[in-house]
Parts: C-alpha cells; structure tokens; sequence
C-alpha cells in the first residue's frame, strides 16, 4: 500500500503518448533527426547526460558552416563531435546480419515514405529490430521491413555501450529480447576489410537552433 505521506507514495506517471520515448531523445524540429539521434545514442546507451539542441549547437559551431547550411550534418561532423568527447566512432557499410553481430547500437539511416532520416539501431529479436526513432519513438520492425528501409550505412562507437538489447525496451511493447545474448564481435575485426563512410546528410534550415 502506498504510503500518504508528503515525499512518499509519489508515482511518476507517464503518458501513452510519451512511452516510446522513454529511451528516445525526441526531435523537436522536423529536420533535426541528426541531432536527436546521437543525443539518444549518448544519453541511453553511454550514460552521457545531452540533450538534442546541445549536440546540435555544437555540431555546427565545430563543423563547416557553409556546407551545413547547404546540406546539413554529415556523419564526418557526427564522427568529430564524437571524437572531441572521447568516443572514437565510424560509419561503415554492412550486412544486416553484419550490424546484428557487432552487438553495439548504431545510428543508420531509413527512409519510411520518402522521409529520410536518422535514428538509433537498438537491438534484434528473432527475427525482429528495435529502433528509436527520434519522430516515433521505439519502434519495432521486421528483418524485411528495416532491411528496405535502411541504406545499409551504420555509425558505431568503437567502446562497449552501457546498454544494448535491453529488455526493457522491448518491454514496452510486450516482446522480450533474445532468450540469450549474443556473443559480442570485435568492431576492429568486423570492420577491418571495410572503408569509413561519412557523406551521410539531410537538408535542413538551421533557423530555429541558431536564433
């Protein structure tokens, strides 16, 4: 039984509509997916306490301006934000079943409808991927699905993450994550034989982060 009292019996309520964003850095502008994911990636998978305007701010006033205006953040500029805070980071091109085995979240690239975007690879589940989306929340996808969605390009940390896989993600909506973990790849040796990709961009109008 709850107990009455001034500091106690207090129950965080949190709305349906905020649930899938529990573990989501939510975008607050329809072009700042970029910003919001690397934000999701740092806050709920490296402990690092960032939010989206923060990293977007700071992405721009390190990166090349004029190219940003024009294009928007690349994930060069994602890798050297990185890098400056201490985590070494790449993006490669790969297989599902290669992104699968690095056992690491990742930020890829979907297009759903002709919306491009970025979010957070979270984890797989029989035959299932968990991804936050930065406009949806969590969302959960087919192998299928998120294979015709994704471009096939994955930005990775090169340090073991806090979290992955997390069960309780997979919770919210009623899925449990494998019965066993897999069994961790090295990132050095996966993506040894592999060429770094960065020219990864949306267009966006800087406007709204930079009044």
């Amino acid at each position: 039984m709850l107990n009455n009292g001034p500091a106690a019996g207090r129950v965080k309520v949190v709305s349906y509509r905020d649930l899938p964003f529990r573990t989501v850095v939510r975008q607050q502008y329809d072009f700042s997916c970029g910003s919001a994911a690397l934000a999701t990636l740092l806050r709920h998978h490296y402990g690092r306490d960032v939010g989206e305007a923060q990293v977007f701010r700071a992405m721009f006033a390190d990166g090349d301006q004029e190219t940003i205006r024009r294009v928007g953040f690349s994930l060069l500029d994602m890798k050297r934000y990185l890098d400056a805070r201490g985590y070494p980071a790449d993006a490669f091109r790969l297989s599902l079943d290669e992104l699968i085995e690095m056992n690491a979240p990742a930020i890829v690239m979907i297009d759903t409808a002709g919306y491009k975007h970025f979010v957070v690879f979270k984890g797989d589940d029989a035959g299932h991927v968990l991804v936050g989306d930065p406009a949806l929340g969590l969302k959960i996808y087919s192998r299928d699905q998120f294979t015709a969605m994704w471009n096939g390009v994955a930005f990775v940390v090169r340090q073991p993450a806090d979290t992955f896989n997390d069960a309780e993600e997979w919770r919210i909506w009623n899925r449990s994550r494998p019965g066993q973990a897999l069994q961790p790849m090295s990132l050095a040796e996966l993506t040894r034989e592999l060429p770094p990709l960065y020219q990864v961009t949306t267009r966006f109008s800087l406007d709204p982060y930079l009044r």
